[in-house]
């Protein structure tokens, strides 16, 4: 019996031998079947101009680079710079990347631009597409000439228009940049409002901020100035220039006059205003050396916004109705 058991023990053991060498020459074929294809084999190539899916809309962006991984090929896009018309902000996202998969392009065809072209007009969105594609709406009622119309509208423009020389840079991280995007696709295409009372308020986080810089510094009296003006200007220009029309009745609702808007509103607003400082700051007579530190102070303001996206910043919108 101790023999046969012996057998037996070494049966298994080569079973188990051969279940290894199975196993591990099974590993192999897997390594070999998850080696990546030839780049040629890739449908889209590096420098490759495409059409990216983001979000509901399509946009023109150009492929950086090409990997496999995963089984799947992935490219790194780089967004070509874009303002959306009907935003109520112009964003530029010129700095903009991101990996993807082949289910989020398309390629760059006069079949897919017109694609783009029908979602975008569907989703309400206005785009820049290349110079001559687009095509112009003309008013119902003008007599006016066609070549004296466009003249006298770009006069308008360029009369309207700030020297973007003269203005304040204030640099907007990209996913700042993001949130603003998202923040008017929620609100114009979604049919969607951030919901209010916010917390933290606006009043709450530039308390925040002022002080993690006493904190930091040990002494942040130009800081609360700074905090300050921002309020300041934030109350004052939130019904002027940082509401779509959509979010007016709920403003009259919340603030009418019963509440300083600090006190209702949160992140979501307040980085609207980062987007219309510099022409606002134009119309300020600031000394150079100030400008430079108010400047300093605001983008590091807005690496603190950065840090705390997730704290700060809604996920989720309520719909109009809620």
């Amino acid at each position: 019996m101790a023999g046969s058991s012996r057998t037996g023990a070494d049966d298994d053991s080569a079973n188990e031998s051969n279940g290894t060498a199975t196993t591990m020459s099974g590993s192999d074929t897997e390594r070999d079947d998850e080696s990546p294809p030839d780049l040629a084999s890739s449908p889209f190539k590096e420098g490759e101009k495409v059409l990216a899916f983001h979000s509901c809309h399509i946009y023109e962006a150009k492929v950086k680079k090409v990997d496999y991984q995963r089984k799947q090929w992935r490219y790194n896009i780089h967004y070509l710079e874009f303002c959306l018309k009907n935003f109520l902000f112009c964003i530029s996202l010129n700095s903009w990347d991101e990996w993807v998969g082949v289910d989020r392009l398309l390629k760059y065809t006069e079949e897919n631009i017109e694609r783009q072209e029908a979602n975008n007009k569907k989703q309400g969105l206005e785009k820049n597409i290349k110079a001559g594609r687009g095509s112009q709406v003309k008013p119902k009622s003008s007599n006016a000439p066609r070549g004296k119309k466009r003249k006298s509208d770009s006069a308008i423009k360029e009369k309207d228009a700030l020297p973007t020389e003269k203005l304040v840079s204030i640099h907007i991280p990209t996913t700042l940049k993001k949130q603003l995007i998202h923040d008017c696709e929620y609100i114009t295409h979604l049919g969607k409002l951030v919901k209010l009372p916010r917390s933290p308020t606006v009043e709450e986080i530039l308390q925040k901020y002022f002080d993690h810089r006493l904190k930091k510094d040990g002494s942040a009296e130009p800081v609360k100035e700074i905090m300050q003006g921002l309020r300041s200007y934030f109350d004052k220009a939130l019904p002027l220039m940082l509401l779509y029309k959509s979010e007016r009745p709920q403003y009259e609702e919340a603030v009418g006059d019963k509440v300083l808007p600090a006190c209702v509103y949160g992140a979501e607003h307040l980085l609207r205003l980062f987007v219309k400082l510099p022409e606002l700051l134009f119309h300020v007579n600031i000394e150079e050396e100030t400008l430079t530190e108010l400047q300093h102070n605001l983008v590091d303001f807005l690496r603190f916004l950065q840090k705390n996206q997730n704290t700060f910043f809604l996920s989720a919108y309520q719909m109009l109705s809620d």
